[in-house]
C-alpha cells in the first residue's frame, strides 16, 4: 500500500509541477518542437527517476480532496483495455522478388517477419478485436502485431485517417475488454487525467496530470484537410505512448496520445492527445464505411483577432471569419466573404480548431444551424452540408484491388486534386505485405502521379501500364509532405 501511495504521489508533484511550469515554459520555448509519441525499436535511456519523496508530503485533508483511490481504481481498470503494438517491414534486400514472379507464380522464398521497425500503444474499442491507434505508429509497417496480456496477434488495418491520425486495427480475439469511452466534451479545464501506454518498451505505464487546455492546433497532421483539436495534459508522455489512452478518474477514455511538445522526443511537460468524440465518429466510419465521412461548409476561414474584429466594427474578439467561398452549400446559402461564424448548432466557435473539430462530427447531408454577423447584425441560417465533391452523397470509398502486384488504389477527388495542385493521380490504399509493391518499397498512402510519364488518373491504370512495360520503369510519386520524387526501377 505505502508502494501504491509513493507511485501516486511521484505522478500527483508532476503533475502540479507541470500545470504551475506551463505559461513561462510555453510562452518563452522557441526552439521546441511537436513529435509523434511513438518508439523506435532500439535501446533507450529510461528517466532518471524522482528520490525523496514520500506520502508524508501529501496530507489527508489533500489525500482526501483529491481521492487518491480514484487513481488506482482508473489505472486497474484502464490498463486492461491497452495493448502494445510493434510494426515490422520487409527487407528490401532479401528474398527480393521479380516481375515474373508475380505474374507467372514462380515460386520464391519469403521473408514472413521483416525486421522490427518500431512500436506504440494502442486501445481496445470493442470486445470484437477492434483496436485504436494512432496512423503514424502503423504508417508504412508491413506487418503489424498486438501484444495483449502475454499473447501476440497479428492485426488487419481496417482503415486509417491521417486528417486525424487516428488508425483502426482488427485482431481476430472475442470477449476483449474493451474500454469504457467518455464524451471528450465533459472534459474541463483542470480536470485529473491518466495518460496509458508503453513508453520506452515498458508496458501497461500510467502516469497522471491535469488537463492543461482544450482545442489546441499545433500544426502537426500533414493533410489536406486536417483536424486538430488537442487535448493539452502535463500527464507525462513519452517514446511509446502513442495511440495509448487518456483517461478520467473513472478509467473512461477521453483521448488518444498523439504527440509532445520536446527538443529531446521526451516528456518535456505538454502531451497531446485526439479527444474521444473524434475518434468514435472516425471509428464508426471506417467500420461502415471503409474512409471517414468528411462534412464541409465550403469556405475558408481566420480566427478573428483583434485587428479583424476593428477592422469589422466588432464589439466582442470571438469567432471566425469567412475569408474565401469555395462553393457548397455556403455559396447555395449566400454566405459572404466577412461574415463571422459565432456558433454551430448553439456550439461557440471562438477558434479555427473549434470550427474544424464540431464539423469533424457531421456527415455530408446534415443540416445544421449557424449563427453569423454581418455587418453588426446576427444572423441565423439553416445549411446541408455536402461532401468534398459539393455533393451530399455518401462516400463509399471504391477500391481497386490489384492483387497481380500486391496493392489497392484509390482515385482522387477533383477538389483534393485541386488542393494539391494535382492535374492527375491516385492512392495507394493498401499494401500487401510480400507483394510486389512492397517489394519496391512503394507505401500506403502515397499518391502515384504518372508512370512513364503516363498520368495515372483511374486506379485500374497502373497494374495495366505496368504489365506492358519491360526495362526501366520511372514512377513519380507525391510523398505525405507534398514534395515529389521519381523511383527508377528495372523489370
Amino acid at each position: 500500500m505505502k508502494q501504491i501511495l509513493i507511485t501516486i504521489s511521484i505522478s500527483l508533484l508532476s503533475g502540479f509541477g507541470g500545470a504551475l511550469f506551463y505559461h513561462e515554459y510555453f510562452a518563452n520555448t522557441e526552439q521546441e518542437e511537436f513529435k509523434f509519441a511513438n518508439n523506435t525499436i532500439q535501446n533507450q535511456p529510461l528517466p532518471t527517476p524522482l528520490t525523496n519523496i514520500s506520502s508524508d508530503d501529501f496530507t489527508d485533508e489533500n489525500s482526501r480532496e483529491l481521492n487518491l483511490a480514484d487513481f488506482a481504481e482508473a489505472s486497474a481498470v484502464s490498463t486492461q483495455s491497452v495493448v502494445y503494438i510493434v510494426t515490422y517491414v520487409k527487407d528490401r534486400y532479401s528474398n527480393r522478388r521479380t516481375w515474373s514472379d508475380l505474374f507467372f507464380g514462380r515460386p520464391t522464398q519469403k521473408n514472413p517477419q521483416g525486421i522490427a521497425a518500431g512500436s506504440g500503444s494502442g486501445v481496445i474499442f470493442s470486445k470484437d478485436g477492434y483496436i485504436v491507434t494512432n496512423n503514424h505508429v502503423v504508417k508504412g509497417a508491413d506487418k503489424i502485431e498486438v501484444n495483449y496480456n502475454k499473447r501476440t496477434y497479428e492485426a488487419k488495418l481496417i482503415g486509417i485517417d491521417p486528417s486525424t491520425d487516428i488508425a483502426l486495427l482488427k485482431i481476430e480475439k472475442d470477449n476483449l475488454p474493451a474500454i469504457q469511452i467518455a464524451s471528450s466534451k465533459a472534459v474541463r479545464v483542470g480536470d485529473w487525467v491518466l495518460a496509458v501506454g508503453n513508453p520506452f518498451n515498458l508496458t501497461s505505464t500510467v502516469t497522471a496530470g491535469i488537463v492543461s487546455a482544450k482545442g489546441r492546433k499545433i500544426g502537426i497532421m500533414n493533410d489536406v484537410f486536417p483536424i486538430e483539436s488537442f487535448i493539452q495534459t502535463d500527464a507525462a508522455i513519452n517514446p511509446g505512448n502513442s495511440g495509448g489512452a487518456l483517461v478520467n478518474l473513472h478509467g473512461d477514455l477521453v483521448g488518444i496520445n498523439t504527440a509532445i511538445l520536446s527538443k529531446t522526443g521526451s516528456y518535456a511537460g505538454y502531451g497531446f492527445a485526439v479527444p474521444s468524440d473524434i475518434v468514435a465518429k472516425v471509428v464508426n466510419d471506417l467500420k461502415k464505411y471503409g474512409e471517414v465521412q468528411k462534412a464541409f461548409l465550403g469556405v475558408s476561414i481566420k480566427a478573428v483577432n483583434e485587428k479583424i474584429a476593428e477592422k469589422l466594427n466588432m464589439k466582442e474578439i470571438n469567432g471566425v471569419v469567412i475569408t474565401k467561398i469555395e462553393g457548397g452549400a455556403a455559396e447555395k446559402n449566400k454566405l459572404e466573404v466577412g461574415d463571422v461564424i459565432l456558433s454551430i448548432d448553439n456550439f461557440s466557435i471562438e477558434t479555427e480548431a473549434a470550427y474544424d473539430e464540431q464539423l469533424s462530427y457531421y456527415v455530408p447531408g446534415d443540416k445544421i444551424s449557424i449563427e453569423i454577423l454581418r455587418e453588426g447584425k446576427k444572423i441565423e441560417k439553416n445549411v446541408v452540408l455536402t461532401n468534398i465533391d459539393g455533393t451530399t452523397n455518401v462516400n463509399e470509398k471504391k477500391i481497386y484491388d490489384a492483387k497481380e502486384i500486391g496493392a489497392k488504389f484509390t482515385a482522387i477527388s477533383k477538389i483534393e486534386r485541386s488542393k494539391l495542385n494535382l492535374e492527375t493521380g491516385i492512392r495507394i490504399e493498401e499494401v500487401e505485405r510480400n507483394g510486389l509493391i512492397s517489394e519496391m518499397g512503394l507505401k500506403q498512402g502515397m499518391i502515384l502521379v504518372s508512370i512513364n510519364r503516363y498520368p495515372l488518373d483511374d486506379p485500374k491504370d497502373f497494374a495495366k501500364i505496368l504489365s506492358k512495360i519491360r526495362g526501366r520503369v520511372i514512377i513519380e510519386i507525391m510523398k505525405k509532405d507534398r514534395s515529389h520524387r521519381y523511383y527508377s526501377y528495372y523489370f
